[in-house]
């Protein structure tokens, strides 16, 4: 008999025998197998770094410099407040004649008013300078809206330190007519004995001038109330009472726009 070939039987893969060999894993085809795991920096972007290091420097100083001069500003406006202390003005109706104050037509108003205020300044090293005031006479209620009864002007005028001035104008009719209610409510009132509560507003711009400091303009606003006028009756003029008037005086100057 022939020699019988005998063939030794495969091992089953994953037994006990030799280790298996994973097949390689093919791959990614094309240029995406060459790209590297992480992407290269770009071109100069060591220098961009650089750059926007120096604008960030650049803008904390820039904001510490502001920050520093607001600070210089406000220590400054400090002192010199300290220094000189100023203080508001003060003022006070001296007296008010009403020549005329009638209904010439349905609602036109003549008013013919002569205004006397006293302004003092209690500041000896502190000057006001005073631009054009405007004067406007309002008849007050303690339920109805105010209305307009004459108005007027002071020219400006410069009030120096431990000074008082007497401020005179002349008051005239309001610009157009009053509106029918208001003209009616007036009329009735004006032919009472009583006579009829009236204020008195000054408003204009005023600015500080204390030492070589000149300080920017501001706003002022001074309010008279409780006086009590009586309508003319005939040529005579009548003189309003005003010895319960109180004024107070609206103002917040600016010492390099730092207000107080």
């Amino acid at each position: 008999m022939g020699k019988d070939k005998v063939s030794k039987a495969s091992k089953p893969p994953g037994g006990r025998g030799e280790p298996t060999i994973n097949p390689p894993v093919p791959g990614p085809k094309g240029k995406r197998a060459n790209r590297p795991p992480y992407p290269p920096p770009p071109p100069g972007g060591r220098r961009r770094s650089h750059g926007r290091g120096c604008c960030c420097r650049c803008c904390c100083w820039m904001i510490f410099l502001i920050i520093l001069l607001v600070l210089l500003v406000a220590a400054a406006s400090a002192i010199v407040y300290l220094i000189y202390r100023p203080q508001r003005p003060s003022f006070t109706v001296s007296s008010i004649k009403i020549s005329t104050l009638n209904f010439t037509s349905a609602t036109h108003l003549t008013t013919a008013i002569s205004l006397s205020v006293i302004a003092r300044n209690p500041n000896k090293n502190v000057r006001f300078n005073y631009d054009d005031t405007d004067i406007t006479v309002y008849k007050t209620s303690p339920k109805d809206d105010d209305v307009v009864i004459g108005e007027g002007k002071i020219a400006s005028f410069v009030h120096g330190g431990k000074n008082t001035t007497l401020l005179v104008a002349e008051i005239g009719s309001p610009k157009g007519d009053l509106d029918d209610e208001s003209a009616t409510k007036l009329k009735g009132e004006l032919k009472e004995k009583k006579g009829v509560v009236i204020k008195v507003v000054l408003e204009t711009n005023v600015n500080l001038k204390m030492g070589a400091l000149v300080t920017p303009k501001s706003g002022i606003q001074v309010t008279c109330q409780g006086i009590k006028a009586v309508a003319p009756n005939g040529n005579k003029a009548t003189t309003a009472t005003t010895s319960d008037a109180k004024c107070s005086v609206d103002l917040r100057y600016k010492i390099w726009e730092i207000t107080f």
